[in-house]
């Protein structure tokens, strides 16, 4: 048995095998013929990588037996340590500059280019027959044609990343240059390293915020088809809620969207005067689950009621306003308008804190409904600047707010006119009168006393206690 297994590995082991131990034995006992030298030589010159390595590190003791072969191993070693050419003067010279070029222009490794170098000695010094020197000179004008097209195309390579070069520098320059023409400054560009604030989806964020804040506008008449309920009863209704959103100490979105939450419903559905406040307590709890990391507890709410309405009625409300609204919460909050253009006023704490009085005016009077909140904010922040004398409306801010002077008038009075009127809403007024709000509510009705008759008609004030009688 064990004289079998040995027949049969020496005769599947062949001269194709290379990595075989009996294809060394074959070789040393056909050395002496001719043509298996040949043959060999036509087949290292094929060879890749991996074959070439093999052959250059085989054993040397059988070296002595190959004749020609070993001639050749040592004319490459020479020209690849010391660089220089064979003492062959015909096909070796043009050799040389073959795989000279391919070295240049391509990623074969030194193997290959001995192989090419093994090519040119062996016709010299051993005899070939006819049909064995066909393959040597295919790959040779193959390689030859290899080396004259690519020069060709090095220098348009280097010429594209030019032209490309030169079409973009020009276009940063026009942009800056138009910024600087209409006196508008670059804000974002400072906050690129910053991922929280989102430069590079600012302006497309806020575009599509300007988008929906007109699909989340209320009716702003929708009192008439109420009616058991006045603008009056609206108005005490938000200012208990400011209360309520002061107690949770919520967060300013969360007012915001309750408020607006109750406008939407009550202007698609009717609503009774003793389930009003039942409306009012459901949307505060519907915005602070939205708006709130932490929302309080149905309960609370029910015992911030003075328990008029129990666990089951809010719930149960809650889910009669999300059908009706049918589940849309995206409301563009006014905060974050506030926010952008405080960025171009430089991040002014008492001008923001004036700004959020303001804002919080147009929850209150209904008047404010049928402008967007991006208007309001804008107001918010010209009035406030305009109290503490912060300089004109210049550019930049008119870029950032999205609104000029022009635009900013007709709810700028609104506000005047309401700071110039008696106080109406206590929870409001104090809560904005603390220390915390750099007694907003103090300074602003201070000033409206003195430079009312500047901006507003008293017609206009007139006629706005009409509507609330």
């Amino acid at each position: 048995m064990p004289q079998a297994r040995s027949l049969r590995t020496r005769g599947t082991m062949n001269e194709n095998d290379e990595n075989g131990p009996s294809a060394r034995v074959t070789r040393a006992k056909t050395a002496a013929l001719t043509t298996d030298i040949s043959v060999e030589g036509a087949k290292k010159a094929l060879q890749t990588k991996k074959t070439t390595t093999t052959a250059a590190t085989g054993p040397t003791r059988r070296r002595a037996a190959l004749g020609d072969v070993s001639n050749v191993n040592k004319t490459e070693g020479v020209e690849v340590k010391d660089g220089k050419k064979p003492a062959a003067k015909g096909l070796a010279s043009k050799t040389t500059v073959q795989t000279g070029g391919v070295q240049k222009l391509s990623r074969s490794n030194t193997s290959r280019t001995a192989a090419l170098r093994r090519r040119d000695p062996n016709p010299k010094n051993v005899p070939v027959t006819g049909p064995q020197k066909r393959p040597n000179p295919k790959p040779a004008q193959e390689e030859t044609s290899q080396p004259e097209g690519p020069p060709r195309k090095k220098p348009e390579i280097e010429q594209k990343p030019e032209e490309v070069v030169e079409t973009k520098k020009p276009e940063p320059e026009a942009s800056v240059k138009d910024l600087i023409n209409a006196g508008v400054q670059d804000l974002d560009t400072e906050d690129l390293d910053d991922p929280l604030m989102a430069a590079e989806y600012v302006v497309e964020i806020f575009d599509y915020l300007r988008d929906l804040e007109l699909t989340t506008l209320p009716n702003p008449d929708y009192i008439d088809h109420q009616p058991d309920l006045e603008w009056k009863m609206r108005g005490i209704l938000v200012d208990w809620l400011i209360e309520v959103h002061t107690r949770f100490r919520l967060l300013p979105e969360t007012l915001f969207l309750a408020v607006n939450i109750i406008d939407r419903f009550l202007s698609a559905e009717v609503v009774a005067l003793d389930r009003l406040q039942l409306v009012g307590v459901t949307a505060m709890f519907i915005a602070s689950k939205y708006e709130e990391v932490l929302s309080p507890h149905v309960a609370n709410f029910s015992h911030v009621a003075d328990e008029t309405f129990s666990d089951k009625e809010i719930l149960d409300a809650e889910r009669h306003v999300l059908a009706t609204l049918e589940y849309n919460m995206s409301f563009p909050n006014p905060m974050n308008f506030l926010r952008r253009i405080s960025k171009a006023d430089n991040y002014d704490i008492q001008t923001r804190t004036l700004g959020k009085y303001l804002m919080e005016i147009s929850l209150l009077d209904h008047r404010f409904m049928g402008f967007p909140q991006s208007h309001i904010s804008a107001a918010a922040m010209y009035l406030a600047r305009l109290i503490l004398e912060r300089g004109p409306w210049d550019a930049t801010l008119a870029h950032y707010s999205g609104y000029t002077e022009e635009e900013i008038d007709p709810v700028f009075q609104l506000m005047v006119d309401y700071l110039h009127r008696p106080v109406s809403h206590e929870a409001f007024f104090k809560k904005y009168a603390s220390k915390k709000f750099l007694k907003a509510s103090i300074l602003t009705r201070q000033w409206a006393k003195k430079y009312h008759h500047l901006y507003v008609d008293n017609s206009e004030s007139y006629s706005y206690a009409k509507d609330e009688q």
